[in-house]
């Protein structure tokens, strides 16, 4: 194979499952490659939205025409959740579902030699019952009732036994920050979403395995490192013996060197005591020269502000828990960066609700939100739901214009309130645009994108002053403190 790209789509878990790949295809002596000149191009897919499938497939029909003698491969969720709707694309010749992601390289290589653009569909006879995966010769057969569907090889079923878990090299995407995956799966079942259809139960990366990642990535030259996972909260509770977040995390800066972990995602009744007073011992300014050594930075999902919405959506906390959550990261962590996500229309979400929600969201101290409109998945509940009681879509465009109003007035008053601070920050890759014009992208330990007037290599921590409330470019203006 002369060359691979892969392409992601979705959230950091699915980032770090594509670094995996392109780790593996690396392994092979593939060099990564630009879409329109790779020998195989593989999409890494996100189904929790039906705007994520169809951003996927846009990207595919321009891959088939800018490089059409491209073997062309689709896994991640979109390839769990509808492997059959994929393989009878034009151009696709291999669906990889969560389940096999794993065998997505050794695939790949298999593509990758065929002398014809089309496979064939694998004769009925190379199937086995037990839908396990097999290689005869060179041809790689596909499994399952929909196998060889539109020609394409197809690969997924229900037991994950060949799912990727975690990255072995966190070098492999180029990352300054990259996501160590330390968990995959969700044992929740919340009504709206299909993560437990296409990622499978919760599954955890024993202790011993993410700490020897974590220390080669310090002894790489590592800075920052992102734990991360689809529910990251419930790391360790399949493991033997059962541990909890709190207790991995502890020994990530207790048995390692690492300058900075950053977590990401956790939902809000998996913020417990101990791992708050985590935060408030590692996350202190003075917790190493370089600054804290747990980022100050908290985002618990919320979907909903109102009682009612929260119960039909099958979460897990009410409005009142996840206030008192946010109030003890807040004490715990003065100046942290508390962000959430939000969904605007879910199915009988009345105006009435809306303000109920919205009245909540005004009074947390928020710093940030990420704001989305309710999809409605295949299988899940809420497509039911959304068939008797749907919120039309002039409703939902005013109500996400409000919160993004609202949300910018809390950034603004953020923003204003460091001028003159200092800030602990990690330098990133500059883009073309930003080494032409001298300056330096960086990212501080409270989640703030912060631009440096001066020209510096990526990767390099230390303590910026805030200048300005933005910048024309990324965000805050800021210099460097001398050491």
């Amino acid at each position: 194979m002369a060359g691979y790209h892969v392409e992601n789509f979705g959230c950091r878990a699915s980032s770090a499952d594509g670094d995996a790949i392109g780790a593996a295809l690396g392994a092979t002596g593939a060099q990564p490659a630009a879409a329109a000149h790779a020998t195989v191009v593989v999409l890494n897919t996100c189904a929790v939205t039906a705007q994520a499938e169809r951003t996927a497939r846009a990207y595919l029909r321009r891959v088939r025409q800018q490089n059409p003698a491209a073997r062309i491969m689709v896994t991640g969720c979109y390839a769990q959740r509808a492997p059959a709707e994929l393989a009878c694309i034009a151009g696709v010749d291999a669906v990889v579902g969560n389940s096999h992601k794993a065998l997505v390289a050794e695939i790949a290589l298999g593509l990758a030699a065929r002398k014809q653009k089309t496979v064939s569909a694998a004769p009925e006879d190379a199937l086995l019952t037990a839908r396990e995966l097999v290689l005869r010769g060179d041809a790689f057969l596909a499994v399952g009732d929909i196998a060889g569907a539109g020609g394409a090889l197809v690969f997924a079923d229900d037991r994950f036994a060949h799912a990727n878990l975690a990255a072995g090299d966190l070098s492999a995407s180029g990352d300054t920050r990259p996501n160590l995956k330390v968990q995959d799966g969700c044992g929740n079942r919340c009504s709206f979403c299909i993560i437990p259809t296409t990622r499978g139960g919760s599954r955890s990366v024993p202790l011993a395995t993410v700490l020897e990642r974590v220390h080669a990535f310090v002894a790489g030259g590592g800075k920052e490192l992102v734990l991360s996972g689809i529910n990251l909260g419930r790391w360790g509770r399949d493991l033997t013996p059962v541990s909890r977040l709190e207790q991995l995390v502890a020994a990530i800066l207790e048995q390692t060197t690492l300058p900075r972990l950053r977590i990401s995602s956790v939902e809000p009744m998996d913020w417990s005591a101990e791992l708050i007073a985590l935060f408030r011992a590692y996350g202190r300014e003075d917790a190493a020269p370089t600054g804290p050594r747990l980022a100050r930075h908290a985002h618990l999902p919320l979907q909903s502000g109102a009682d009612a919405v929260l119960r039909a959506m099958h979460r897990r906390y009410r409005p009142w828990h996840y206030a008192e959550k946010l109030a003890a990261i807040r004490e715990a962590v003065p100046d942290a960066a508390i962000g959430a996500d939000v969904m605007v229309g879910f199915p009988g979400e009345t105006d009435a609700l809306f303000e109920e929600s919205y009245r909540f969201i005004a009074a947390q101290p928020f710093t940030y939100l990420h704001l989305f409109p309710f999809s409605a998945r295949p299988s899940t509940p809420a497509w039911a739901l959304a068939q008797r009681q749907p919120v039309p879509g002039q409703a939902i465009r005013q109500r996400m214009g409000r919160l993004r109003a609202l949300m910018e007035g809390k950034q603004a008053a953020h923003r204003a309130s460091l001028w003159g601070r200092r800030l602990a920050v990690v330098t990133l890759k500059a883009s073309p645009a930003q080494r032409a014009r001298g300056v330096t992208p960086a990212l501080s330990d409270t989640f703030l994108p912060i631009e440096l007037e001066v020209t510096m290599a990526a990767n390099q921590m230390r303590w910026v002053r805030v200048e300005n409330q933005q910048t024309s470019g990324i965000g805050l203006a800021a210099r460097l403190i001398p050491a």
